[in-house]
């Protein structure tokens, strides 16, 4: 059976709320509206609140699978399918993890690229960033959850910015509504829960919550934040933009910024793009913190060890993940990866361990 975290190394429930949000607000949120309007049209907020719904669905599952088994994923696999197999398919949760934190780094630095400095170096540039997730994850979980507090509270002034747009909005784009029909609007749900990945990292840092029964209620009001944010922007994109501009754009969110004039600042992207590492950090640092300690429970090895080798293979992509048409390709698979592991694999995985766990019981 799983080992009990020390008290001393817990949280409080209370800080779910801030490790949800964190994790699902990342890059995908500059041009997440591209994606959705191509398909659903000016009811693209609608599937917003469809992806929303589903993922609070599958957080409910999360809960009662480690509720009943207080059990991490690593140790529930081993429960359910062995030794052999279960740390098989828990390597692959770790991969995903680590593949998925990739993509949130290369994309930021792909924006930082594009819209800052050209010619910025793609390997100093990870080193630096990695130096920070390397000091946060070493000095151990609270403080991986203390930069995704603050990666929620101190950015969220930059939300109050897309307010500007608002008077060159004309929200009669947004009817009429159920313009499209139900299967587009579906696609575009689909579309959009690919944004909402990463709240499968409850699976892993469950033992690490004190009295983690009371910490569901704040893990879905951190997904009803992350709705009403997405929720937010997409009706501001729709207002502001035509259909056919955010389909033509990469990054539209970043365009809104492009109209923010203030006194002291004459291009605000830059001022959004730089203080939005303050919400990336902890994106990235959770991911990584999950795939090192997912590695460490399956081998037994030290996470301040497999955390370093891991460091250095992502320092290593620098010179391999060049070319906008690469990182499309790549973020496209493992989006859907993680659309399957997520929406269908978790509801499977909670119908086995009800199966399993009671055949047990009645052999016990």
């Amino acid at each position: 059976m799983q080992k009990i975290v020390n008290e001393r190394f817990q949280i409080t429930p209370f800080h779910v709320l801030f490790l949800v949000n964190s994790i699902q607000i990342g890059v995908g949120i500059f041009g997440y509206q591209a994606s959705l309007m191509k398909v659903a049209g000016n009811d693209s907020w609608i599937a917003v609140i469809l992806a929303g719904t589903a993922v609070h669905i599958i957080v409910w599952i999360i809960f009662q699978i480690c509720n009943r088994s207080k059990m991490d994923l690593i140790h529930l696999h081993k429960y359910l399918f062995g030794k052999w197999f279960g740390s098989l398919i828990s390597l692959i949760w770790t991969i995903y993890f680590l593949a998925v934190g990739v993509i949130v780094l290369y994309s930021y630095f792909e924006v930082v690229q594009v819209w800052m400095f050209p010619k910025i170096s793609p390997f100093w540039f990870v080193f630096s960033f990695l130096l920070m997730v390397f000091y946060t994850i070493t000095g151990g979980f609270r403080i991986v959850t203390g930069i995704c507090f603050f990666g929620v509270l101190i950015p969220f002034y930059l939300f109050l910015t897309f307010f500007f747009p608002v008077e060159y909005s004309n929200f009669q784009s947004l009817l009429p509504i159920w313009n499209h029909d139900i299967k587009e609007i579906g696609i575009g749900g689909f579309k959009m829960t690919l944004s909402y990945l990463g709240f499968s990292t409850i699976l892993l840092y469950y033992p690490y919550i004190k009295a983690g029964e009371k910490s569901q209620k704040w893990a879905h009001i951190g997904v009803g934040l992350t709705t009403l944010i997405y929720l937010f922007i997409m009706i501001i994109s729709i207002g502001y933009f035509s259909e056919n501009q955010v389909v033509n754009q990469v990054w539209p969110t970043l365009t809104l910024w492009k109209i923010v004039e203030m006194p002291f600042v004459e291009r605000f992207e830059y001022i959004g793009i730089t203080s939005w590492v303050l919400m990336l950090l902890p994106n990235v640092c959770l991911f990584f913190w999950a795939s090192s300690r997912g590695i460490k429970l399956i081998f037994n090895i030290n996470q301040r060890k497999v955390l370093i080798f891991l460091l250095f293979f992502v320092l290593c992509l620098s010179f391999f993940l060049k070319g906008r048409e690469r990182m499309e390709t790549l973020n496209a698979w493992i989006s859907n990866f993680g659309f399957v592991i997520s929406f269908i694999y978790i509801p499977l995985l909670f119908i086995l361990y009800l199966i399993i766990s009671k055949i047990k019981g009645r052999s016990s």
